[in-house]
């Protein structure tokens, strides 16, 4: 597998994926972001219904931009959802289940316990503690919230850079829960 060096994101917010010097104030811009899409994006309540249409909803823009990319909702240990567009491989399986243990675990997306690591002067993965072939601290997991509840099941995108990952999941999320689309 051939490494493409990475450059610093042109928007000027913070990248993960990035060995350059990050903007000034940036990661805790990111994270800032992270918890407020958290609390903007919570259902009134979460069927398999949704899942269908969310998971749909993540294929239809996958293809739509030709994306590499695999998709996964599971609640506890069901699986509501799950696709693999072309381009994705059997490496996004198992990223997705360890984004996704990670999104469980921490009740929070799989980016924001990167980040909040970072924020804390390392790297999560760089704990003894921590199971890199269990757990994964990269983007694209996202707790399903319920207002008044909480997490109830995870949506997970692979095959991306992890920002975009994350990215692509917020956006469906917006759309889900923001009807006139």
């Amino acid at each position: 597998m051939s490494h493409t060096p990475v450059t610093q994101d042109p928007s000027g917010e913070y990248d993960p994926d990035s060995s350059e010097p990050q903007p000034q104030g940036s990661l805790a811009a990111l994270i800032g972001r992270v918890l407020a899409e958290i609390e903007a994006l919570q259902f009134a309540s979460f069927s398999k219904d949704d899942a269908l249409d969310l998971g749909l909803l993540l294929v239809e823009l996958g293809r739509q931009r030709s994306l590499p990319i695999a998709v996964d909702i599971t609640k506890g240990e069901q699986v509501l959802f799950h696709a693999a567009l072309n381009g994705a491989t059997p490496d996004n399986e198992r990223w997705i289940n360890a984004k996704k243990r990670t999104a469980m675990r921490y009740e929070v997306p799989s980016l924001l316990v990167g980040l909040r690591a970072r924020a804390a002067g390392g790297r999560i993965e760089d704990n003894a503690w921590w199971d890199q072939s269990e757990f994964a601290a990269h983007g694209g997991a996202f707790p399903i919230y319920v207002r008044g509840t909480g997490a109830v099941a995870v949506v997970t995108v692979s095959g991306l850079p992890q920002k975009a990952d994350h990215e692509l999941v917020v956006e469906a999320l917006r759309m889900v829960l923001t009807p006139e689309r």
